[in-house]
């Protein structure tokens, strides 16, 4: 009897999970529905379970499990989708409070607040009389912040709009979001929708005129596709693009740059109450990193930029950029030619179009130099424009080589690029007047010559033939040659696609101006190839102690020649000095020569590094769609504004940050643009609004098609 009982206490009985569950431990499981509802299983047996929303029970369930030792504090953490940490909080504040110290409480103060209604009377009667807010800050005793929003709680009466006649609040804010962005930290919200402020005069809210061609990039389209995931997030991917797409043409295209733009108002453009914190879009970029897809990103860009401009697709603009680095990685160097200085920085691969327009970037290895980068391009350009086009790729005086253009027209491709070194010099007779107009209207005259030649390469035994094409400086005389595997009958086309390469100069001037191109954006590494070879430190310094001997062997013979040129013979002294400085060459030569000139990076750099480019490639991608669209808004205003060549992107941030009247009316939305600066800057960006209605754009998450048009001078 008594082994009968023995044998029935060691059974354990069978779990019997619910299909869909986790297991947590022994006889442990947890099952969650998509609603947020869920329960806990004993050995197959529903032990505590919760609705949806209901957080205080969900979270008691957890810290119940690790107090009964039914299951390990790490198993039960990772099931319920939190930190181990977190868990050790809330068994800490059930142990002190029960289960009242489940219940989340209110972040901020927990006194009760200074603005009373009895305070704000006082605040607004202190700024009736014309006081600044600091003043009235002294006055009533309170901060600044403080008399901000005792003004914002001020009703203020509906003026009425004098365009539709209806009234609009000036200055309204936008509607209080704070039930959702609960429910998106309880997993039920997967991205605020917008909801649009209607008011007037709000600030920055000529900034949407960017949104028709921003579209137009298919940039928010892009990055859906890439990187779209179910993730519940108060703000979604569109918001935190959008974020950083105002930020940049407001003037802050940095992350930190949101801490100097009013929240609230950059929060209108989204069609939300404020805009992300930073540290929210850095840890959310960081998130996107994670997934490895910026290449994806830039190359659908790429794809969709040349299906909408097809007609910049025959010609390719190529040349590095140089970001300098200031982390404490041991980064490579690289030479920085606008600062004429070697240091710690990461080189890009740009690809830009006819119209100086972004359109790839990548980083490049290195060490590497531009003719090992136009290999990669014309892959990469090949993917692009398909198997039977024959695009024309231009580059600077660092890519010359011959034997890359050889292979480069064998591939399909036609090279421009300027000739580098001594070439004869044309005579004078032999330069042809020519004109061309460009696409904006300008007219050019080149005085050119052009004729074939024969490059030679692999020890000249090979040649590879060519056009050049020179233009004569009629001023001062100068000739600069243009090499091209162009057929045009017409010189004058050529030889202005080769001076327009000045348009991807321009390119990452504006950029480094205005959207950050040198930003790092993350000081995050990676492990450099520690294989590859690379100049062997050692070898440096004995080559540089090495010249230090010649030098002063150069002075002895210098010295000793001089003696016997003066009929003096070089005295005792002055030949062991000579034989030294001729022993220390000989055997400084000698062990130069025994240490190898380059070794595997290991050796050298044990410690080396590379910048991790991924956060950096996402806001690049950003950046150049927002450049793109920025550029397609410039000249759209040629026909409207007669400066727009030399004010064009001026006058575009004059907009941007111009206040506006936002209205729905119907399934439209209105942004209706303050006067501008002058009544002829004004009547430009009427002119550039009512093109941009032609397109019938909606807004981002919404049916509203943007409607634009501007108020009239008083």
């Amino acid at each position: 009897m008594g082994l009968a009982v023995s044998m029935m206490e060691a059974v354990v009985p069978l779990p019997l999970a619910p299909g869909g569950s986790v297991r947590v431990g022994d006889g442990v499981d947890f099952l969650e529905d998509g609603d947020g509802g869920g329960s806990v299983f004993l050995w197959g047996m529903a032990a505590w379970c919760w609705g949806p929303g209901d957080g205080v029970a969900r979270r008691l369930g957890a810290v119940q499990l690790v107090e009964s030792k039914a299951a390990k504090q790490r198993a039960v953490a990772a099931a319920f989708g939190v930190n181990e940490d977190t868990v050790m909080l809330w068994r800490a504040a059930y142990r002190a409070e029960g289960s009242a110290g489940l219940v989340q409480r209110r972040r901020g103060p927990r006194g009760p607040s200074k603005l009373t209604e009895v305070k704000r009377d006082e605040i607004c009667a202190a700024r009736s009389e014309g006081l600044s807010l600091r003043a009235v800050a002294e006055r009533c005793g309170v901060s600044t912040g403080t008399v901000r929003n005792a003004l914002a709680l001020v009703p203020i009466p509906e003026p009425v709009h004098p365009h539709t006649g209806s009234g609009l609040v000036p200055l309204a804010v936008p509607v209080e979001r704070s039930s959702e962005r609960q429910a998106a930290r309880a997993g039920q919200l997967r991205e605020a929708e917008p909801v649009i402020c209607e008011g007037a005069s709000l600030p920055l809210a000529g900034a949407l005129i960017l949104l028709p061609a921003l579209a137009a990039t298919g940039l928010l389209d892009a990055a859906d596709r890439v990187y779209a995931s179910g993730r519940a997030a108060f703000y979604g991917l569109r918001s935190l693009v959008l974020a950083i797409v105002f930020a940049a043409v407001l003037g802050e295209p940095r992350a930190e740059g949101l801490t100097r733009l009013n929240p609230t108002d950059l929060g209108r453009l989204l069609g939300l109450d404020r805009a992300p914190e930073v540290n929210t879009l850095r840890r959310r970029m960081a998130e996107l990193a994670g997934l490895g897809r910026a290449d994806r990103l830039i190359e659908m860009l790429a794809r969709r930029h040349l299906e909408v401009h097809s007609e910049v697709s025959g010609i390719f603009y190529i040349d590095g950029h140089v970001r300098a680095y200031h982390g404490s990685g041991d980064v490579p160097k690289a030479h920085v030619a606008r600062i004429r200085l070697a240091m710690r920085a990461e080189v890009d691969t740009w690809v830009c179009d006819r119209n100086g327009d972004g359109i790839l970037v990548w980083s490049t290895p290195p060490g590497a130099s531009l003719t090992g980068e136009l290999r990669a391009t014309t892959t990469k350009i090949r993917a692009l424009v398909g198997p039977d086009a024959r695009p024309t790729i231009c580059f600077d005086r660092g890519g010359w080589s011959p034997k890359l253009f050889a292979e480069l027209n064998t591939a399909g491709f036609e090279i421009l690029t300027y000739r580098k070194g001594p070439a004869p010099i044309e005579p004078r007779n032999g330069f042809i007047e020519h004109l061309h107009t460009d696409t904006s209207g300008r007219t050019h005259n080149y005085l050119l010559d052009d004729r074939r030649i024969r490059l030679s390469y692999d020890k000249k035994k090979k040649r590879f033939a060519c056009r050049q094409i020179t233009r004569l400086d009629p001023v001062t005389g100068h000739q600069t040659q243009i090499v091209t595997t162009l057929s045009d009958t017409n010189p004058a086309p050529i030889a202005h696609a080769m001076f327009n390469r000045w348009s991807q100069e321009n390119f990452f001037r504006y950029m480094r101006a205005h959207y950050a191109l040198d930003a790092l954006d993350s000081y995050a590494t990676t492990a450099d190839d520690l294989e590859r070879i690379t100049p062997n430190p050692a070898r440096h310094n004995a080559d540089r102690e090495l010249r230090a001997a010649h030098r002063q062997l150069a002075d002895c013979e210098t010295t000793q020649g001089q003696a016997s040129l003066a009929g003096r013979t070089p005295t005792k002294e002055l030949k062991n000095l000579f034989a030294a400085a001729h022993a220390q060459v000989d055997q400084l030569t000698a062990a130069a020569k025994a240490i190898p000139a380059k070794v595997p990076l290991a050796q050298a750099r044990p410690d080396a590094v590379r910048v991790d480019p991924e956060r950096k490639r996402i806001h690049d991608a950003i950046r150049m769609a927002t450049y793109n669209a920025e550029s397609a808004l410039a000249r759209l205003l040629n026909p409207h504004y007669r400066r727009a060549d030399d004010e064009a992107r001026t006058l575009l941030r004059e907009a941007f940050q111009t206040p506006a009247d936002l209205q729905i009316i119907g399934d439209q939305l209105h942004v209706t643009l303050n006067p501008l600066s002058a009544p002829r800057r004004t009547r430009a960006i009427t002119g550039l609004c009512n093109e941009l209605t032609a397109t019938q754009t909606r807004y981002p998450g919404t049916n509203l098609t943007l409607v634009y048009t501007t108020k009239n001078h008083a």
